[in-house]
Parts: structure tokens; C-alpha cells; sequence
């Protein structure tokens, strides 16, 4: 029956379990990264005419535990950054879901220190400084590799840490810091307005291994939405791409860039369609 089902897919266009709706089970915090994602998974499911239901937990978690869910088939999609050791344990959709913005990132900092990047101008300036991520995000691996200093915590531990000025700064994407700080009005935060990193970082949705049928429906269905428009018109339009877009002033930040050197090979670097350039926006470029 499995493979009766694999050829209607692949040789007539019939979508997996035509018959049946799949359930596929969610991890989500319900931030903005995890309701960007489930809205570009119903965008591929249904351009790949795949019958499903969502069934989202709400409740909180790690990342360890985030991760090994999906290896395990518990979760059957999870999104991250992209990092080699996931994209070995589960199966990655190389489509970057934010086209790339999520690799400029600007500096969530304490509000009293709001003018503490004010002369910084290279990576040698940055160094001097101490930042704050996650204990397995990517982006502590490249911000590590590019010779800056890092203390980790979990997810809400990193707003607390900040408030109590443990670190300088946490680096976010360009359209995360404004809502992060609008959801916890109880601590000192507030947004630096002088640097702009930029590393190559694509933003993925990840499915776990025990469900390979989703992987394919999923990676075709986003296949097709690029193709399309229809990719371009869902990034374009959500409201806080284009919030991000509108204020964080990237024509006015210095730009740094950094070096991501566990960046998979097999990273659609060369597919310009899928990545957004904004050079167009800042020519401030050290």
C-alpha cells in the first residue's frame, strides 16, 4: 500500500494519503518564528495537495528537547537555523524561510545602555564585548568562530540574563527584537541602533526521519510556491517581515559581517531567487 501511495505521488501528482488526513504534530512557543513557520508549512501542504491536520503543543520546552522529539518522531516538523548536526539527524526543506534575514541580526541590549555600540566600527571592536544565545543555537558556533564572546542560557533565560546586565548584548534577527521586548514590558530592554551583523543563515523547516512521505510533499509543495510567487508574496506580506523591513533603519547601521563556517554544503547559496539582498538598503559596509 506504502509504495502504491509513493507512485500515485510521484508519477501522477496525487498527494500521499489521498484518502486519509495525516496528523502532524507540532511543537510550537507560539513567538513569531513558530507562527511564520506553521504558516509557510500550510502554504507547502496545500500547494502539494496533501490532506492534514495540525496538532500544535503549546507547552514549553528546551531546545534539547525540541530536537530529540523530532528524531524520535514524536514531533513530525520542527524549524531552526540551519546547522549541519541537525540537517544529519533530520530531514532539512533547503528552502530558507525568511530568505536569508535571518542572518542580520541587530542587538537587543540593556536600556541603559542603548548608546554602548556608538563607536564600534569593525569586528575587532566587537570582540571587546560579551553576548548572549542559546546553549545550541548556531549562531553561538559563528559568533564563537568569529573570535566573540558568549554566555548561553535557555530562550527566556537570555531576556533575564540581559535585564540583569550578565552580558552586553543579544543578537536577534531584524524582525525579532521589537516584539521580544513588547512582550516582557517588566524588564530594561531596548533595541541598539548603530551595528548590523550579516552571516549567511538560512532558516529551515526541519521533518523528522520516521516520516520521510511528509518531507517530499512539504519540499514540493514549497518547490512550487517559489516558482510560483506565491513564497515571495507570504514573506513579503507578513506583517513582521515587513514591520522589520520598514523600521530598523539598516540603511544607518554599520555593517559587520561574519563568517558562518558550519554552513552545509549542500546550503541553495547560488539560488538567488530564494534569498533576499539587502544591499540595496545599506551601503554603510565595513
Amino acid at each position: 500500500m506504502k509504495i502504491i501511495k509513493l507512485l500515485l505521488f510521484f508519477g501522477l501528482g496525487i498527494s500521499i494519503n489521498a484518502y486519509s488526513e495525516t496528523i502532524i504534530n507540532l511543537l510550537s512557543r507560539d513567538d513569531l518564528n513558530a507562527r511564520y513557520a506553521i504558516g509557510a508549512i500550510k502554504l507547502g501542504l496545500e500547494k502539494a495537495q496533501y490532506p492534514y491536520r495540525l496538532a500544535i503543543n503549546h507547552s514549553k520546552f528546551s531546545e534539547e528537547r525540541y530536537r530529540q522529539d523530532a528524531q524520535d518522531g514524536i514531533v513530525d516538523i520542527i524549524w531552526s537555523a540551519a546547522n549541519q548536526t541537525l540537517e544529519n539527524q533530520l530531514i532539512p526543506i533547503r528552502i530558507p524561510l525568511y530568505k536569508g534575514l535571518l542572518g542580520y541580526r541587530i542587538f537587543m541590549v540593556h536600556k541603559n545602555n542603548k548608546n554602548i555600540f556608538a563607536d564600534v566600527r569593525t569586528l575587532a571592536d566587537l570582540q571587546k564585548f560579551t553576548f548572549g544565545q542559546g546553549r545550541v543555537w548556531p549562531d553561538t558556533l559563528i559568533l564563537r568562530a568569529n573570535g566573540l564572546k558568549v554566555e548561553t542560557s535557555t530562550y527566556e533565560g537570555l531576556f533575564l540574563m540581559l535585564d540583569g546586565n550578565r552580558f552586553d548584548a543579544f543578537p536577534r534577527a531584524i524582525f525579532e527584537p521589537w516584539s521580544e521586548i513588547e512582550d516582557r514590558p517588566h524588564l530594561n530592554l531596548a533595541v541598539d541602533e548603530n551595528i548590523i551583523l550579516a552571516y549567511k543563515m538560512p532558516f529551515y523547516l526541519y521533518v523528522s526521519p520516521k516520516n520521510p512521505e511528509l518531507a517530499v510533499a512539504l519540499e514540493k509543495g514549497l518547490t512550487m510556491a517559489v516558482t510560483d510567487g506565491s513564497f515571495d508574496r507570504y514573506f513579503y506580506s507578513d506583517p513582521t517581515v515587513k514591520k522589520a523591513l520598514e523600521i530598523s533603519d539598516i540603511k544607518k547601521r554599520r555593517l559587520i559581517e561574519l563568517k558562518n563556517p558550519n554552513l552545509s554544503a549542500k546550503t541553495p547559496i547560488n539560488n538567488q531567487e530564494l534569498w533576499l539582498d539587502i544591499s540595496e538598503f545599506n551601503k554603510n559596509h565595513q
